[in-house]
């Protein structure tokens, strides 16, 4: 529930258009839903202006498709991450405009139309290793409702292949950086440009990145102002972080 419909409920109390037990009912399972194995926060879009997002990994394919059936009662658009696709199936079987982007592992249910800021979000990786969690990134920022510009393979290795995008970068109101291996694409983006930065180190690499946490210890202590750092293949938090930014006003 939006505070739109929470205001538009009261006005019609206030008219006498609806009753109080009608509004009761309503608001029933407003602040939650019980499902027994999941509550269903049906109150965050009214505190953070967005619904809550279903993280997939770990629930059972049953329970991805119970929380699903509840959420989509409601006329909110709503998608779940590091999804696959026998989740997927489960919930397009009961909602069948269900979407999957593989790449990014998220299952995507639309119900209306967003305001898209008229600026964008640059979603830059150091290498193809890194795309998923840059999709998983990207495609959170889309659903969210901005502009993403994706920038792929421009790492540190071959730094012109950066240099030729840097128009498009600088035109951007806020940039992702997402790169395993020893994580420096964060550091040289952000001494370049005079936008902030969000880094997303990747477990890409060989045995001592230990599971992306050189590329996460790099960004944390990157000499570049600006240069903030999110867990190790979290493209969700980046692409959300980012689409905050980008819609403050």
């Amino acid at each position: 529930m939006t505070i739109t419909e929470l205001q538009k409920i009261l006005e019609e109390v206030k008219s006498g258009r609806k009753s109080i037990d009608e509004a009761l009912e309503a608001l029933k399972y407003f602040p939650y839903t019980d499902l027994g194995f999941a509550k269903i926060d049906h109150h965050r879009e009214v505190r953070t202006g967005c619904p809550e997002i279903i993280y997939c990994a770990g629930k059972t394919v049953d329970q991805v498709k119970g929380i699903f059936r509840v959420m989509a009662e409601r006329e909110n658009n709503l998608f779940g991450t590091r999804a696959d696709n026998n989740m997927f199936e489960a919930v397009r079987s009961i909602i069948p405009e269900t979407v999957y982007y593989s790449e990014a592992r998220i299952i995507s249910i639309k119900k209306k139309d967003l305001e898209i800021p008229e600026t964008s979000i640059a979603v830059i990786t150091a290498g193809t290793s890194d795309i998923p969690v840059a999709e998983e990134a990207s495609v959170t920022a889309e659903l969210l409702g901005n502009k993403v510009v994706r920038i792929y393979d421009a790492g540190v290795a071959g730094i012109h292949r950066l240099v030729d995008k840097l128009p498009e970068i600088k035109n951007c109101r806020v940039v992702i950086v997402i790169a395993g291996m020893e994580g420096a694409l964060a550091s040289v983006v952000g001494g370049l440009i005079d936008k902030p930065v969000i880094a997303v180190p990747t477990s890409v690499g060989y045995g001592a990145n230990f599971g992306g946490v050189s590329a996460l210890l790099a960004m944390l202590t990157s000499c570049s102002s600006g240069v903030t750092v999110v867990n190790i293949d979290n493209g969700f938090g980046a692409g959300f972080s980012a689409s905050m930014i980008n819609k403050m006003k």
